[in-house]
C-alpha cells in the first residue's frame, strides 16, 4: 500500500469529501487509499507497534463519523493525523506503556551486494534506529512527520498539537540529537 497524492487528474481531498457527503462510497475508498499508509507510519512513529492497522481503521471510522465537524482549517491529512494521534494516546494510556519504537524497514535502507557495504548499512541502520528511539515522543513524531511524510512545519504543528515555531525547534533538536548519537 502506498500513499497516493492527488495527481493532476485525480480529485483533491475536498472534492472527494464532497462526493462522499453526496453518497459516493468510492470517494471514501479513494480517501482511505490516499492516506492510510501515512497514518500507519505516523502511528508507528509515535509508539503504536502492535495494532497499527486497527489505529488506521479507527481513524477513518472516527473521521467519517464526524466529517461534518471537519471545518477545513487544516488539510484533511493533518486532521486525520490528529485523530490518529489522539487514538494512539488513548491506547497508550489504556495499556499504561510508555516505550515507543520507530521501525525502519529494509526498503528504507540503502543496500548493496558488497558484503562490507551491507555490514556498514546494517550498522548505520542500527545507529539511526537507536538514535530515533532515544528521542522524546514529541521529537520522534515531529522528526517522522517531517522526514517520512514531508509535512510542513505548520501541518506538523497541527498534527502534534503544538505551534509551528515549536515544531521547528523540536525538529532541529531531533536532528542534532540523531547526528550526535550516530557520530558516537
Amino acid at each position: 500500500m502506498t500513499d497516493n497524492p492527488p495527481s493532476e487528474h485525480a480529485p483533491d481531498d475536498a472534492a472527494l469529501i464532497a462526493r462522499w457527503r453526496g453518497g459516493d462510497e468510492r470517494a471514501a475508498t479513494a480517501l482511505v487509499e490516499r492516506h492510510a499508509q501515512g497514518i500507519a507510519r505516523f502511528a508507528a512513529s509515535i509508539g503504536e507497534r502492535d495494532e497499527v492497522e486497527e489505529v488506521v481503521q479507527d481513524t477513518f471510522v472516527r473521521a467519517f463519523g464526524s466529517l461534518d465537524s471537519f471545518r477545513g482549517e487544516s488539510t484533511f491529512r493533518t486532521w486525520l493525523l490528529t485523530i490518529a494521534r489522539n487514538l494512539v494516546r488513548d491506547r497508550q494510556r489504556g495499556r499504561k506503556r510508555a516505550r515507543v519504537q520507530v521501525e525502519i524497514h529494509d526498503d528504507d535502507v540503502a543496500t548493496s551486494s558488497n558484503a562490507l557495504e551491507d555490514a556498514v548499512a546494517a550498522e548505520s541502520e542500527g545507529r539511526l534506529q537507536r538514535a530515533v528511539e532515544q528521542l522524546s515522543p514529541l521529537q520522534r513524531s515531529v522528526f517522522t512527520l517531517r522526514v517520512t511524510e514531508g509535512m510542513s512545519y505548520r501541518e506538523i504543528a497541527v498534527a502534534v498539537g503544538s505551534t509551528e515555531g515549536a515544531a521547528r525547534v523540536h525538529y532541529h533538536n531531533a536532528m542534532r540529537s540523531i547526528r550526535e548519537k550516530i557520530d558516537e
